[in-house]
């Protein structure tokens, strides 16, 4: 028996359910699925140190236990005196366990460790069923040793789903655990 991540398996027991009777989907196929998140982060520092890449890019891979790449900028940019071609940034993609694995350590040990955390605000979907989270302080993941940081920087995590509506995702999203904060 081949190990299956908790939240994976927590899915396709009690979430497909709850998410069938609420929409009334015909299907299983129709019923929303996390795809992928994305953890990303950008470094504007970058441009006259070029070590704050490597940096970011470790800190990362840390986190989400998978590489982590530098992104580059796409135009040059005469006021930030940004060259087309240069590191900007840092991203990694999580599919599959990993991403599932990343998820229940972001809601059962990282957010609880915000200061005055009351949930996560339900303003982040985008209309398409898709949600971002900003994360001001990398330190709140226990994977971070807090000795070994130069700088606190904060993320951005993008879940992407395959619901149509934001309705839709919220509830799933609510039923995977993600704490939103009530109204």
């Amino acid at each position: 028996m081949s190990y299956i991540p908790r939240l994976k398996q927590e899915y396709k027991e009690r979430v497909i359910k709850a998410l069938t009777e609420e929409f009334g989907y015909q299907n299983v196929m129709q019923v929303p699925k996390l795809q992928k998140i994305v953890v990303s982060r950008g470094v504007g520092a970058a441009v006259s140190d070029k070590k704050l890449i490597d940096h970011a890019v470790d800190e990362l891979t840390n986190i989400t236990g998978q590489k982590a790449v530098a992104t580059l900028s796409k135009k040059d940019v005469a006021t930030f005196k940004l060259r087309k071609g240069m590191p900007i940034g840092a991203k990694v993609t999580l599919r599959g366990e990993r991403m599932y694995e990343f998820l229940d350590r972001l809601i059962t040990s990282a957010l609880p460790r915000v200061r005055d955390f009351s949930g996560v605000k339900a303003t982040g979907f985008d209309g398409r069923g898709n949600y971002n989270l900003g994360v001001t302080e990398q330190i709140i993941f226990p994977e971070i040793n807090i000795d070994r940081i130069n700088r606190i920087n904060g993320m951005d995590i993008t879940f992407v789903t395959s619901a149509e509506t934001d309705k839709e995702a919220k509830s799933l999203l609510t039923e995977l655990g993600v704490p939103f904060k009530k109204n």
